[in-house]
């Protein structure tokens, strides 16, 4: 085993490599950037070294930066995780040139399976199943739209280098290629420095399967079992679980089979993910990780084994700790990929100071996390804040411990995605298991709003609870209560709440933590009371609710009831309403960024929908689209200029009526 670790990564999986390594004695050193000084992946390790500007390439990117911060450390090994460097076969040659041991497969296999094409030419000879399509050398784009006629449309364009969702697109007709060509291969340049594509046959409604597999420097290949991962968005996965549920048993034994194929073909050394795309009775080889994945926690809670540890023990040239028949599966677990970002707005990334962070890690719930309560989530990263892990003995069991789990969480300051994982996991088809890879895409808006807004229980439990931290707050006399006592007779408490963009009055009548509520023109008698931290049980007209109350700020509360979070602000007494839904013809940037083009001029018609910009931030493309019919007044950024949050970027004036 090691006695030194470097791990060339940050966040959430840095922190996941530094619990195992304290448990072996192994010690760790953390790398950081400008931006991450003060990351929890940097308290946590026992050493630390920093290595550049906040920007990725001129940090976690940089190889000789790193390769030098481990000679300066004495550090014989390098975990990379996942993202960055971790699929870079340059980066692991240069390791072994250095006398560095990389934690992870060759660069020859990297080469191999970084290529999709070179991948799909090496599961061909394997006998691993293939989806029918184009991964050929020729480039040129003439050959690309010959070969797509021949695919037929809906194909799928693809990065030859690459994974993750970037450079992919989904292309319905001829008419649309050459553009999607374009763009997919603008992502994957800058994604993987690689615009090679390849072409495949567009499965219009698959299931996401992966094999997790393992193996050593001694011939011997396992598998640990699949899990699926067909809960995604834009190809970003969102909740994975294990084992898959309704897959029949012969196809996952001939599935997880060719998993291990696939490894032995490439002469794969340490955690490896096979991943298939599965229709019906058919699978199909999607792609090979060559590392670990960010969905790994599911299968340690089902096998019960740390897979870590076998990195590490693997890659110190350690045998596998355990055949294939020693390996057992007990349970069902799940995992949810909490996010700073705003699901109301097209999911854009959120950034600022996480001001509070409650997580659940007890009771069958695991909790991996790269940040605490006063961490910043940064523009140059990705947004993720944690994520939430939870393990029962049966699926059913272990749907309902996620959504106790999530309606538990909590996270003030940037916007999250906890209401969207919420009403994800409560949906009628998540509880089926019924998810293909694209629903999410075509039913989003479905699954978001799922339902009328319960208005008067959100409003009897927000004006409750408001009443009852006023009285927590004020001193006992009856002078000082901040109540509805006051000499002769009670008075009436007014609130002003806002709920699924509507406002509600809420009139208190009573004192001492006794009251009836009008809410509208109905009288509701309205009791509360308060059963953990922010655990509550209401009554309303007689009916018993259990619900969760998490203060965002003084005037904001998320109520959590049926699965589904509520926002709810209170508003000061008289303050006008504001139509959300008006547009000024101003565009401002939506958070901090790179402006990579600008398709309008001063001048120029615009029609609603159309994209008039890109920019790019924390690792995405955001196409920035003209709100309205119009002419473009005003064009405020460039190219390659880089913009803070609410930047104006250009300005549209709206077409007459």
């Amino acid at each position: 085993m090691f006695n030194t670790v470097l791990i060339a990564n940050r966040g959430e999986i840095a922190c996941r490599i530094i619990a195992t390594c304290r448990r072996l004695g192994v010690e760790t050193v953390a790398v950081y950037s400008d931006a991450d000084a003060n990351a929890r992946h940097v308290r946590l390790a026992d050493r630390a070294v920093h290595i550049g500007a906040a920007a990725a390439r001129e940090s976690y990117l940089d190889v000789d930066r790193i390769i030098q911060a481990a000679k300066d450390t004495g550090a014989q090994a390098i975990h990379p995780g996942y993202g960055f460097l971790a699929e870079n076969a340059d980066f692991a040659r240069k390791l072994r040139d250095a006398g560095l041991t990389l934690i992870g497969p060759s660069p020859e296999t990297m080469d191999m399976m970084g290529s999709k094409a070179a991948a799909k030419a090496k599961m061909e000879a394997a006998d691993v199943p293939l989806i029918p399509g184009y991964h050929g050398d020729d480039q040129d784009d003439a050959r690309l739209m010959k070969e797509a006629e021949r695919v037929g449309f809906p194909l799928m364009l693809k990065a030859a280098a690459g994974g993750g969702g970037k450079g992919m697109r989904v292309v319905h007709s001829k008419e649309d290629f050459e553009e999607a060509l374009k763009a997919a291969r603008r992502e994957a340049s800058g994604a993987f420095g690689d615009e090679r594509m390849i072409i495949e046959r567009y499965l219009p409604k698959p299931r996401h399967i992966e094999a997790q597999v393992f193996a050593d420097t001694r011939g011997n290949t396992v598998h640990l079992f699949e899990r699926d991962c067909s809960s995604q968005r834009r190809h970003q996965k969102i909740i994975e679980e294990a084992p898959a549920a309704r897959l029949d048993d012969e196809v996952r034994q001939r599935l997880l089979a060719s998993a291990v194929r696939a490894a032995e073909a490439v002469d794969y050394v340490g955690a490896g993910t096979v991943e298939f795309l599965v229709d019906g009775d058919e699978f199909f080889f999607l792609e090979m990780n060559t590392r670990l994945q960010v969905e790994h926690p599911v299968t340690e809670c089902i096998t019960g084994l740390d897979l870590v540890e076998w990195q590490l023990r693997v890659a110190s040239g350690e045998e596998l700790p355990l055949a294939q028949d020693d390996i057992r599966a007990t349970g069902h677990a799940m995992e949810a990929r909490i996010y700073a970002e705003d699901p109301d707005q097209g999911f854009v990334p959120s950034t600022g100071r996480i001001d509070a962070l409650v997580l659940p890690a007890s009771g069958g719930v695991r909790v991996d996390s790269g940040v605490d309560a006063g961490d910043e989530v940064s523009m140059h990263y990705d947004p993720m804040i944690a994520k939430l892990i939870v393990h029962d003995s049966t699926r059913e069991a272990c749907l309902a411990r996620l959504n106790q789990a999530l309606a538990a969480s909590f996270v003030a300051g940037p916007t999250t995605n906890l209401g969207f994982l919420q009403a994800l996991a409560g949906s009628q088809v998540f509880t089926e298991a019924a998810i293909d890879t694209g629903l999410l895409d075509r039913e989003l808006s479905t699954i978001l709003n799922a339902g009328e807004a319960p208005l008067d229980i959100l409003a009897a439990a927000a004006g409750r609870w408001l009443l009852m931290q006023e009285s927590q707050a004020s001193d006992d006399t009856p002078w000082d209560t901040c109540d509805s006592w006051r000499l002769g007779e009670p008075a009436t408490r007014s609130l002003d709440i806002e709920s699924a963009d509507k406002r509600i009055t809420v009139e208190a009548a009573g004192f001492g933590g006794h009251y009836r509520l009008h809410i509208g023109e109905a009288l509701h008698p309205v009791r509360i009371q308060q059963l953990s931290d922010a655990d509550f049980s209401l009554t309303l007209d007689g009916q018993g609710r259990r619900l969760q109350i998490h203060a965002v700020g003084e005037h904001r509360l998320e109520v959590c009831l049926d699965n589904r979070r509520w926002p709810i602000t209170r508003h000061a007494r008289f303050e006008a309403a504001i139509d959300s839904g008006a547009s000024d013809g101003r565009l401002l940037a939506p958070m901090p960024g790179k402006i990579l083009e600008v398709r309008v001029e001063s001048g120029q018609p615009v029609s609603e929908g159309e994209t008039l910009l890109i920019m790019e931030a924390m690792k995405m493309e955001l196409a920035i689209k003209a709100p309205m019919d119009g002419e473009v007044s005003q064009v405020a950024v460039s190219a390659d200029d880089i913009v803070e949050a609410d930047s104006l970027l250009l300005e549209i004036e709206a077409a007459e009526q």
